[in-house]
């Protein structure tokens, strides 16, 4: 553990609790702020590596970069997590094997003019207001130097997109791995370094038209590329400039031309076709550390949940479907009432995880008017946050409508349901057509604007769980949960990892 203190003079305390040892130490990192690290004795020499990680501040990023640190962690390295205040204090609870292993690192956020007080992830601001949350998050560049040289780590873990922390790496002598929790898939739809920037970039992504379509270096057939109305959001956003000159493809290109490997939440189980592209692209090594499958959540302690479980009980096995968008889809009225429609028009037992979203005043005012009285009984709609992996583990549930976001999508093929997908951001729709031509999803249809309908959701949601033609779909799903579910498997991804940290050579993909 770890916590950062203000206008604190340096100290050093030894203390005996419960007859074990703590040391603690204090070491100055400026003249507001010091750093207090604990200990456990038992596991001091264990913990001979240290490793320091930097995600980007948005929970899709943190989380996996967090399982990879515990990962880390349980296997005796001591792992720095570097995030803010209050992003530190929202992350998931750490289990007392590996807290003394694991410091949380909390750096100040710095103001920025745009940026709201206390707005310190993705998830608190708007999307056209990230761009005052990367200037203030790169202001915390000294703040990470003056950290890693009291700290004096032996590498650093840096989100791909956070080219400013891998920058200091590199000025602090540090080895450098960059890290992703995206598919080898999407990684491999942008590309190596030099196709992400100058006239790379110009030759092989000159406009949103050539992102419909798979790229040349893939070379076996491929469905994964966007569609129209998704590329005209994603060239802009990838490729595009912001308020400081850079954009997101020139820090990704920053980060994997500067590191030693590159690190990915993948595995070659599922993807090893697109691994060994990736490698070839990027002539350096590509180091899958497996899926890094969550633990079982156990946090349902609120009684409108114990009521939604015993509602679960009582259902057939496999029938229902679970729906949620989390919390980074911003979604439409009209999206969350098509959704509604869709849902009742299908006749499927239902349990739907909805946030409320900022349009609606009251938590109904989110759902269609009568919504909850005509599908009572057959469906429950829960408004605000939901224990996803317990709901996700129920033996009730049989499939799932979500985002296709890669962490989802891991949460659920852990359990062989059926995916029904319907993407809206960022990775999410090659991660739908990765799915659909691995044959392990359906994707809502959709018009050329992107919208959809009731009835594209109801018919979808019916091909997968009920119809005869998606049966092929569901043995596909279950047969997934072997890969997915498989811990064993993906821990022989992190014994790899650490054999390469402590001697520098990879597994041939």
């Amino acid at each position: 553990m770890m916590v950062v203190a203000s206008n604190c003079q340096s100290a050093l305390v030894v203390a005996i609790i419960m007859n074990r040892h703590l040391f603690y130490s204090a070491c100055r990192a400026s003249s507001s702020e010091v750093h207090l690290k604990f200990f456990c004795s038992s596991c001091f020499i264990a913990a001979n590596m240290h490793v320091v990680m930097v995600p980007w501040v948005a929970f899709g990023h943190m989380i996996p970069q967090l399982q990879l640190a515990v990962a880390l962690a349980e296997s005796g390295i001591h792992v720095s997590f570097i995030s803010t205040p209050k992003n530190i204090q929202r992350l998931p609870k750490l289990s007392p094997t590996v807290t003394p292993l694991i410091d949380l690192v909390a750096l100040p956020l710095p103001a920025v003019p745009g940026l709201p007080e206390g707005c310190e992830a993705t998830l608190d601001l708007p999307f056209e207001k990230f761009k005052y949350l990367k200037d203030a998050y790169a202001l915390l560049k000294q703040p990470l130097k003056r950290f890693l040289e009291s700290a004096s780590p032996d590498c650093m873990f840096v989100d791909l997109s956070v080219d400013w922390a891998a920058e200091t790496a590199v000025e602090c002598g540090l080895r450098l791995f960059g890290f992703t929790m995206f598919t080898s898939a999407t990684s491999v739809f942008f590309g190596p370094p030099e196709y992400l920037t100058g006239e790379g970039q110009k030759k092989f992504r000159p406009s949103s038209e050539s992102m419909t379509a798979p790229p040349e270096w893939v070379t076996f057939p491929s469905m994964v590329a966007y569609r129209e109305f998704e590329a005209r959001g994603a060239h802009p956003g990838y490729y595009g400039e912001d308020s400081s000159g850079s954009s997101v493809a020139r820090r990704i290109a920053t980060t994997l031309s500067a590191c030693e490997a590159v690190t990915i939440r993948s595995c070659r189980e599922f993807e090893g076709e697109y691994l060994n592209i990736y490698q070839k692209l990027l002539k350096k090594p590509v180091i899958p550390v497996g899926l890094l499958p969550p633990e079982k959540s156990h946090e349902n302690t609120d009684q409108e949940w114990k009521k939604i479980f015993n509602w679960l009980d009582d259902q057939k096995p496999k029938s229902v479907v679970f729906v949620g968008f989390g919390s980074e889809c911003k979604l439409t009225k009209d999206q969350v009432h098509e959704i509604a429609y869709g849902l009742e028009l299908s006749e499927l037992p239902f349990l739907w995880a909805l946030r409320k979203p900022n349009w609606a005043v009251e938590d109904d005012d989110a759902l269609p008017a009568g919504f909850r009285h005509r599908t009572s009984g057959r469906g429950v709609v829960s408004i605000g946050w939901a224990p996803q992996k317990e709901i996700l583990a129920h033996p009730s549930i049989g499939g799932s409508l979500f985002h296709s976001g890669w962490g989802s999508v891991i949460e659920t093929l852990q359990f062989g349901h059926t995916l029904i997908v319907l993407p809206f951001i960022i990775d999410q729709g090659l991660n739908a057509r990765l799915l659909v031509e691995k044959g392990m999803a359906v994707e809502v249809s959709r018009r050329e604007d992107g919208t959809f309908s009731r009835d594209d959701i109801a018919k979808s949601l019916r091909l997968a769980m009920v119809m005869e033609e998606g049966e092929k779909l569901r043995v596909r799903a279950r047969e997934a949960a072997a890969i997915f579910g498989d811990r064993k498997l993906h821990q022989s991804y992190i014994d790899e990892l650490v054999k390469y940290l402590k001697g520098g050579v990879a597994k041939e993909i």
